[in-house]
């Protein structure tokens, strides 16, 4: 099963509840679309926890571009001590107790903005679209874009695609007041052109996730 998840937000605890919710496998893949860190006390602990598995996919959102921002500022300005640059990363995520890691930091370098297959498409924010609602390739689209946009938080957003895109970056809660996950049916009824899955946690205390594969909306509550 595809399972994704959105705007983890640092809330490790919750998270691992989600996981146990859903009977998460090692033959299930887990699609992560940005936004793991910041808000909650657990960033670092959720980073972990995702580098872990092997079945899990994670693209950046806003909140890691803008800390591999910082990282790359903070490696400019290094100097020949590498402990010392480590400390001060580390202190970014004050309650994580310093245990950021080198190796965390190289795998959070590595993220790509994007997965795309031949079914669907996940991305932080949105994706580039034509006048029509088709959508410009994606490989070409600025970072930027992929993870700051707002476009699609608008219901009227039309994406006209054989893909489903699913996305998070702004909460669910502001369209629904509720904060469940948002399915907008493709035209002619069947599938869902986007799923709008960040249930935002850090505000209604709600992390749910969506199974691509059984259409399935799950959450835990703190």
């Amino acid at each position: 099963m595809d399972y994704f998840v959105s705007d983890i937000h640092g809330e490790y605890d919750l998270f691992v509840c989600l996981l146990e919710k859903i009977k998460f496998s090692d033959s299930d893949h887990l699609i992560v679309l940005g936004d793991m860190i910041d808000k909650g006390d657990g960033s670092v602990r959720v980073l972990h926890e995702l580098y872990s598995m092997q079945n899990a996919t994670c693209i950046l959102g806003n909140h890691e571009y803008d800390f591999l921002k910082y990282y790359r500022s903070v490696m400019r300005n290094a100097t020949i001590d590498f402990d010392l640059v480590l400390k001060k990363l580390q202190e970014y995520f004050p309650n994580d107790d310093g245990i950021l890691t080198w190796e965390l930091l190289d795998w959070l370098d590595g993220l790509k903005p994007f997965l795309q297959t031949d079914e669907y498409i996940g991305v932080h924010a949105g994706v580039p679209l034509d006048f029509d609602g088709s959508i410009k390739p994606i490989e070409n689209a600025g970072i930027e874009q992929l993870v700051y946009d707002r476009n699609f938080k608008n219901a009227n957003t039309l994406v006209n695609d054989k893909r489903t895109v699913l996305y998070g970056h702004t909460p669910t809660s502001y369209l629904n007041e509720t904060g469940k996950i948002i399915r907008y049916p493709r035209e002619g009824g069947i599938g869902y052109s986007r799923i709008h899955v960040d249930t935002g946690v850090y505000l209604t205390g709600i992390l749910g996730c969506y199974c691509f594969d059984t259409d399935q909306c799950f959450y835990v509550n703190k």
